[in-house]
């Protein structure tokens, strides 16, 4: 049948995920770093995510498509990492700020340290949030760190997020494919001047290190990579300066 439903336009779309979230029928979903009408079936054509992409790659067309299935999809399995998830929030939206001047890290309860200020100079944070193009990332050095590394570690953003842009993943619950597609874009949109990577002592974190030098590889850089090793207990166990890339 010929009706109205949303089209992609895949050089627009950068990946960002705003849309996701604002589809309540769940015809879209990230594929590849791109936004993806899953099924025809599941888009009612009533346009409820296009004011949502920043982009504007998302129009309404007038095509052959299977007629609207007003049955409630089942649950999609998590968005690639390359793939931000948003909340649909204003918060989801990236900005750069100044790193905060001695304020204190929490209100709840007496026992934060007067003077403790975040590091932190821009959000979102999450590797599958924040654009590859960010201006925050132009000429930076990158912290790529396993997300339980800022619980574990108590000096984080002293002695790791200083200075830094950041982005935090889990290599355990996510798709390093993606990550590695992401950190892809990143290095090779942003002239990263190194790239530091935090990680817990336990095995499968080491896959974050993993994504980090293959993304290296495939952006044709030698850009300097820092692993740090945390142990579960907030220790720095372990940091050293990994190869560059052989020429050729």
């Amino acid at each position: 049948m010929i009706r109205e439903i949303v089209t992609i336009d895949e050089a627009l779309c950068d990946g960002c995920g705003v849309c996701i979230p604002a589809c309540h029928e769940g015809a879209l979903r990230i594929v590849d770093g791109k936004a993806r009408l899953v099924a025809d079936k599941l888009c009612d054509g009533l346009g409820a995510c296009l004011g949502h992409c920043p982009r504007g790659a998302i129009k309404i067309a007038h095509r052959e498509a299977d007629a609207f299935d007003d049955v409630p999809p089942q649950p999609a399995p998590p968005p690639a990492p390359s793939a931000p998830v948003s909340s649909g929030c204003p918060g989801s939206r990236f900005t750069q700020f100044a790193p905060a001047a001695a304020t204190r890290a929490t209100r709840v309860g007496e026992n934060t340290t007067p003077g403790q200020s975040s590091e932190l100079t821009h959000w979102p944070v999450q590797l599958r949030l924040l654009p590859p193009q960010a201006a925050v990332l132009r000429g930076a050095s990158l912290l790529v760190a396993a997300d339980c590394v800022p619980v574990a570690y108590a000096d984080f953003h002293a002695r790791l997020l200083r200075g830094r842009a950041v982005v935090i993943g889990c290599p355990k619950f996510d798709d390093l494919p993606g990550y590695v597609d992401k950190l892809t874009e990143m290095i090779r949109a942003s002239g990263l001047r190194e790239i530091v990577v935090a990680r817990m002592e336990v095995p499968c974190c080491a896959g974050i290190v993993a994504a980090v030098v293959e993304a290296r590889r495939r952006a044709g850089t030698n850009t300097p990579i820092t692993e740090i090793v945390v142990s579960t207990r907030g220790e720095v166990l372990a940091e050293r300066n990994l190869p560059a890339q052989l020429a050729g």
